[in-house]
Formats: C-alpha cells, sequence, structure tokens
C-alpha cells in the first residue's frame, strides 16, 4: 500500500492515546491521514501523541471525551469536522475492562463497561453518520470488538456483552448505511501485547498462551496495519464482517 495513500483524509480514533488506540492513530499518520482521537484521562499522553502526529507534517485534534456521554461524543465530533472539513473514518476503539464473576460483579461494574464499550461506539457511529454521508466516497467504521464477544470468556460477562453488542451494531449498521458508501466493519481481535495484557499473572499468561495455536499474543502494530487495510480502497467490497486477529484462539 502506498505509504500516503489517506493524504487528504481524516480519521477518528476513540480511545487514542494508548495502546492499540494509538498504534491505529500513528498508522494512519503515517500514511497521511489527520487524526482525532478522544482521551480519558491523560492530558500529557495526548499532548504527546499530538505531538508525534503534527511531526509527521499532520494535522491532529485531540480532546477530552467520555465516550458515554452522548452530548460529549457529538461535540467530540462536530469539533472535530470543524478542524478536518470532514471525517472520513471512524475507529471506535475505547473500552474497558472490569472482569469478576457475575455473582460479584457489581451493578456499576456492569454499567461502566457496558456504557463505554457498546453505548460509546453508538455514540460515535451516530454523531459521524451525517458528516460521513455527505462525502462523495462515504466512509469506513471500524468497530474494534473482541474474540470475547464470539465466544464468550469467563469472569467477563460485561466485558463479553459489550463486545458481542458490538459485533451487533455492525452488522445492523452495515446494512442500514450500505447505500451511501459506508463500510462497516469489526475487529474481534485476540489477545494483544498492551499495557492491560502485561497486568495478567504469569501462571493465567502461559494458560492462555497454550490455547493460542500460534504460540504467542498479537501486537499492536499488527492491528493498526490491518485497521488501515479496511480503510483502504482495496477493502471496500468488506462490510458488515468480523475479522478476528487472535492467532487462532477461537477457532
Amino acid at each position: 500500500m502506498s505509504e500516503k495513500q489517506f493524504s487528504g483524509k481524516s480519521a477518528i480514533v476513540t480511545g487514542g492515546t494508548r495502546g492499540i488506540g494509538k498504534a491505529i492513530a500513528l498508522e494512519l499518520a503515517k500514511r497521511g491521514c489527520n487524526v482525532a482521537f478522544n482521551y480519558a484521562k491523560s492530558a500529557e499522553e495526548a499532548e504527546k501523541l499530538k505531538a508525534e502526529i503534527e511531526a509527521l507534517g499532520i494535522k491532529a485534534f485531540a480532546k477530552q471525551c467520555d465516550v458515554a456521554s452522548t452530548e460529549s461524543s457529538a461535540e467530540f465530533v462536530k469539533e472535530a469536522v470543524a478542524e478536518f472539513g470532514t471525517i472520513n473514518f471512524l475507529i471506535n476503539n475505547a473500552g474497558i475492562t472490569r472482569d469478576t464473576l457475575i455473582l460479584r460483579m457489581k451493578e456499576e461494574d456492569w454499567d461502566a463497561v457496558v456504557d463505554t464499550n457498546l453505548k460509546g461506539a453508538w455514540n460515535f457511529c451516530k454523531a459521524v453518520l451525517r458528516p460521513m454521508m455527505k462525502n462523495e466516497n462515504g466512509g469506513v467504521i471500524i468497530n474494534v470488538s473482541s474474540i470475547s464477544g464470539v465466544v464468550g470468556m469467563l469472569g467477563q460477562s460485561n466485558y463479553s456483552a459489550s463486545k458481542a453488542g458490538m459485533i451487533g451494531l455492525t452488522k445492523s449498521l452495515a446494512k442500514e448505511v450500505a447505500s451511501r458508501k459506508i463500510n462497516v466493519n469489526a475487529l474481534a481481535l485476540g489477545l494483544i501485547e498492551t499495557e492491560m495484557a502485561s497486568e495478567m499473572n504469569a501462571e493465567y499468561r502461559e494458560k492462555i498462551l497454550s490455547q493460542i495455536p500460534l504460540g504467542r499474543l498479537g501486537n499492536v502494530q499488527e492491528v493498526a496495519e490491518i485497521a488501515c487495510f479496511l480503510c483502504s480502497e482495496s477493502a471496500r467490497y468488506f462490510t458488515g464482517q468480523v475479522i478476528q486477529p487472535d492467532g487462532g484462539l477461537a477457532m
């Protein structure tokens, strides 16, 4: 793929300051795409990423935004459109976990995860559709889901439900907006080497690795390159699909 294949395009990446979101934001920028991203708490990390993107000669827009808030999400999209002129790509990556068995799970743990992961994706999809529909070539939406939403995971009833919901959202929205040249796909990720994964205890990590046919965790750069492919013209016949970069874990 051409290094500057996204020159003149603009993207929103939610949860963009760390891990997978940061890798996607940087890879899009390296390929010429202007990038807007939100952050929940770390203004310092956001400023560092903004400077890194701008050093590539690309426009960047960063703002604190609670993705679970419909009003805040709509305002973020409005400001990003004002900054860039339009939005071509949306990557719904923002997500949290609050794992525990359902018998121990508090209502607020359920609500926080579902509101951030699922409602947050819905909020941004809804807000970005009108500006995308005005584009001559529509746009692309990628919902970053998980294999937890495909097969379910022990102690993740809230997370698995939110990620399964994102897959349902992807398929439904893909049908709604296909006629407007907007492609909607999901990435059902396996275990990716991030700060979250690094917090696993050694015993659990070895147990998970033994279940992955490829014998390793994925890395954020691999995910970023898959996301860029789905944004590219080469992938415009994909819509409503769930792509599983998981090393064979959910096979």
